[in-house]
Order: structure tokens, then C-alpha cells, then sequence
């Protein structure tokens, strides 16, 4: 450990090379940074809490959340895309769902966070 002339901490040396090389790669972490872009609208919030427990058609977000068809199409072609919910054909109707196991924590853990 170093302290420096302000008496402020300063790591040792070997600790932050060990960090250095410990970060993930520039791509990997525009990757994440992307994906919590994604969260970073009420809209797309509100779709993925909507699908937390019941997987839906877009007419039955559009009607629950009080919003057109397309808007809601529009926002799911993103959270598809960013790999946050999946769909599968029923006769003429896609219905949506969470990705994985994955996004139903995130959601979860983001929720308890700003309750705490």
C-alpha cells in the first residue's frame, strides 16, 4: 500500500495490473452497456413486467398498457433483438415471453433494488 502526498490511498501496483487484466474486452462491455440502454425505457420496462408472469400476444400489451399496436411491435422488435423476450406462432398470432430465466432475475433484482 502507498499513500501519496494528500495522505489519499493509493493501490499497490500489482493490484492494478491484476484489475487491468481482469476487465472484459472493450466489446464485450459496449455489449452490456447496450443491453442496459435497453432497460433504460419505462415502455420497454412496462412490456417486460407485463410478461413476467403470462406470456401475451401484442393486442393483450397494447390493451394493458393503453398503447397502439404498433408502438408496442416497434418496442418488442428491441427487446427481441436484445435477446430480452422470444415469441412463438400461435395460428396467426405471435405471442411473447421472456427470453430465459435471465431476464426474469434482472427484472426482479432491478425491482427489489428501488424498493429497498
Amino acid at each position: 500500500m502507498a499513500i501519496d502526498k494528500e495522505s489519499q490511498y493509493v493501490a499497490d501496483p500489482k493490484v492494478i495490473e491484476e484489475l487491468k487484466q481482469s476487465l472484459p474486452e472493450d466489446e464485450i462491455l459496449y455489449d452490456l452497456s447496450e443491453l442496459f440502454r435497453v432497460f433504460g425505457d419505462t415502455t420497454r420496462i412496462k412490456i417486460l413486467y407485463t410478461l413476467f408472469e403470462s406470456e401475451l400476444c401484442v393486442n393483450d400489451i397494447a390493451q394493458l398498457l393503453g398503447m397502439t399496436q404498433s408502438s408496442v411491435s416497434h418496442q418488442l422488435r428491441i427487446l427481441k433483438n436484445a435477446k430480452l423476450v422470444k415469441f412463438k406462432r400461435d395460428g396467426k398470432q405471435m405471442i411473447y415471453s421472456l427470453d430465459d430465466d435471465h431476464v426474469r432475475s434482472m427484472i426482479a433484482l432491478g425491482l427489489e433494488h428501488t424498493e429497498e
